[in-house]
C-alpha cells in the first residue's frame, strides 16, 4: 500500500513563503503523476498543481499560476510544492495526491492515493 506523508505546513504571514514535501513510501511512485489539492475550511477540495512522472509537464490552478511551483524529486520519492506570495485565501489543509493515469488530472477522483494533509494558515 502506497503511503504519502506531507510535511512543510505551518503559520505564515501574506506574503511570505512556504515549501510543502509529500514523501512517497515507496519506489514506485516515481512512476506516478503527482497532484497537490487544498481543502479550504467550510470548502470542497479543489486541485491546486500536478507533475508528470518525469517532471517534464505541469499544470496549475489559475489563482496560484506565477506563485505556486511543483517539483518532484524521483530519487527520494518526493515531490514539492513551492509556495510564494501568499495570500490569506491560499489558507486550507493541503493534500498530496498519486495517480497511476498518464494525464494531469484535475479531477479528486482520478488520484488512487492520498496524504494525511498538511494545514497552512496566511494570516493577513
Amino acid at each position: 500500500q502506497v503511503q504519502l506523508v506531507e510535511s512543510g505546513g505551518g503559520l505564515v504571514q501574506a506574503g511570505g513563503s512556504l515549501r510543502l514535501s509529500c514523501a512517497a513510501s515507496e519506489r514506485t511512485v516515481s512512476y506516478y503523476a503527482m497532484g497537490w489539492f487544498r481543502q479550504p475550511p467550510g470548502k470542497e477540495r479543489e486541485f491546486v498543481a500536478a507533475i508528470s512522472w518525469r517532471g517534464g509537464s505541469s499544470r496549475y490552478v489559475d489563482p496560484v499560476k506565477d506563485r505556486f511551483t511543483i517539483s518532484r524529486d524521483n530519487a527520494k520519492n518526493t515531490v514539492y510544492l513551492q509556495m510564494n506570495s501568499l495570500k490569506p485565501e491560499d489558507t486550507a489543509v493541503y493534500y498530496c495526491a498519486a495517480t497511476t493515469g498518464t494525464f494531469l488530472a484535475s479531477a479528486p477522483g482520478s488520484y488512487d492515493y492520498w496524504g494525511q494533509g498538511a494545514r497552512v494558515t496566511v494570516s493577513s
